[in-house]
């Protein structure tokens, strides 16, 4: 998600893409692949995140492989960014414990698990939903457009953009917007702050996956040793994301042993359900960086921070002096990774954006669309899911990089639009494990153990990689973490705890 909380950015009619160029976890055996094949979307992930092709040779999958069904290979995409993810935590382990990188082993059903884990979620029994009325596909007067309507404030612009009243509900939406062009209604509700986006066709215009660079040459922080399913212990994580994306990657580094503060707005509350889904293994609070006081604890965090994540419009926070140049000038050795929905450059950066709307902007929805012309969804929010593990497979790799390679700050850059991008031009629909052509970096062999013949795997039921826990929203029913190497952690040491409440301090 990429909300801004202050003042609106810039943007023009342009689309992005015309810009220029463990109990859950099940043991089925490993299936059998090709000598000498490779996963080409995990190669490639792993190679974009700067890996050494060496070590993909510790990767395996195993588990059903009839998941998150689609016309594009999600299910590709999903299992490739938590292999990546596993595989950063399993080096970092390595590095802090001091003996060999652990074997990699992907369970396809905790990662298609995983990637609709706001929809597994119930609080006391009940399910949670995830769209608002005011929020969805709607005809126009030449087209569809999608709206986002979910937060009130989302709402209430939307429905001023369009003259209705603020109690207009979703039939008297449906009438304004059958009668409007979809790029009108579009630039209007940009105009307001609220979000609504033209559904689109693929394009060929590429983005990249995700853009890193070394900062300087300061040492990082002094780590000891770490047992290996806490390779990310003594990490101080500030987290500035909203939604999914942001806040399953610092989820994930909380898995791993990360301390992990949320700092939100006050002005701005995150819906309940939404904490509950993405607030495991963290801690959350409110400043106001506005206002003196909360700006100088929010210093004295940053200060001793070694991660900053953030998740908001390109220049969103730059009028608080957080600027990726002025943040990396004063806190040398930080890691900044940085979170927005249509990409870094272009006459769409600036503008706000959820996975849905992405999706709809790029072209997946209409490259989904049912015989009738309705468009289409991916079986998951994936693009806010895989760029989640893919933010936190960044951070460790920089973690461990900064230790064994070269010091200095890193700055990691990442968009819901680069990963759809590579969804849609980056990874071949071809049957599992078949390499097809060169990869970024060396092709090699995936581990995948067993022989031909092995017996067929379970099919597949989500319940087995779902667990209960007691927490301050209630009883949850939620899923198990994906990241899958030897020694990894089962589950998140704490429930989520309510949103905005703790200590603004670190442990």
């Amino acid at each position: 998600m990429t909300e801004r909380p202050t003042s609106p950015g810039s943007g023009a009619a342009a689309r992005p893409d015309a810009q220029p160029a463990e109990p859950a976890r099940a043991a089925a055996a490993p299936r059998p692949a090709p000598a000498g094949s490779a996963d080409r979307p995990t190669a490639e992930a792993w190679a974009a995140l700067g890996g050494a092709a060496d070590l993909l040779e510790r990767v395996s999958f195993h588990g059903p492989d009839d998941l998150l069904p689609s016309g594009l290979p999600v299910r590709r995409l999903a299992r490739a960014t938590v292999a990546a993810c596993s595989l950063a935590a399993a080096e970092l382990a390595a590095h802090r414990g001091g003996g060999p990188v652990p074997a990699v082993r992907v369970d396809e059903g905790a990662v298609a698990t995983a990637f609709v884990s706001e929809r597994h979620l119930t609080v006391d029994g009940r399910t949670p939903v995830s769209f608002a009325p005011h929020s969805g596909f709607w005809r126009t007067a030449d087209g569809w457009v999608r709206t986002h309507a979910n937060y009130p404030h989302h709402r209430a612009r939307l429905l001023a953009a369009l003259d209705l009243p603020a109690d207009a509900g979703p039939m008297q939406l449906a009438a304004v917007l059958g009668g409007l062009p979809a790029e009108r209604i579009q630039e209007r509700a940009y105009a307001a702050g609220a979000l609504a986006v033209a559904v689109a066709p693929v394009r060929d215009a590429k983005l990249p996956l995700v853009e890193h660079r070394v900062v300087g040459s300061a040492p990082p922080r002094p780590l000891g040793d770490a047992d290996v399913s806490r390779p990310a212990a003594g990490i101080r994580v500030l987290d500035l994301t909203r939604v999914i994306a942001g806040p399953v990657a610092t989820r994930t580094l909380a898995l791993l042993g990360a301390d992990v503060l949320r700092v939100d707005p006050p002005g701005i509350p995150e819906a309940d359900d939404a904490h509950a889904d993405t607030g495991f293994g963290k801690r959350s609070t409110r400043l106001d960086l506005a206002d003196r006081a909360d700006r100088a604890v929010f210093d004295g965090l940053l200060a001793d921070a070694d991660v900053l994540v953030t998740a908001y419009r390109p220049g969103a926070l730059d009028a608080h002096g957080l600027a990726a140049e002025a943040v990396a000038q004063r806190h040398p050795g930080l890691v900044l990774a940085q979170l927005c929905a249509w990409g870094w450059t272009g006459p769409w950066s600036g503008r706000r954006g959820f996975d849905s709307l992405v999706q709809a902007g790029v072209g997946i929805a209409a490259h989904e669309a049912g015989p009738g012309g309705h468009p289409g969804v991916l079986p998951a929010q994936a693009l806010d899911h895989g760029t989640g593990y893919l933010i936190a497979a960044g951070v460790l790799r920089a973690l461990t990089d900064q230790r064994t390679g070269r010091p200095g700050g890193r700055h990691l850059r990442y968009s819901l639009a680069g990963t759809a991008s590579w969804l849609l031009h980056g990874i071949a629909p071809e049957a599992d494990g078949a390499a097809a052509g060169p990869v970024a970096a060396p092709a090699v062999g995936t581990a995948v153990g067993a022989a031909a013949g092995s017996a067929a795997p379970p099919p597949y039921d989500p319940a087995r990689w779902l667990a209960e826990t007691d927490s301050a929203y209630g009883r949850l029913r939620h899923a198990l973490p994906p990241v899958a190497y030897e020694g990894a952690p089962t589950d998140w040491s704490r429930p989520p705890g309510r949103w905005g409440t703790d200590e603004p301090v670190w442990l």
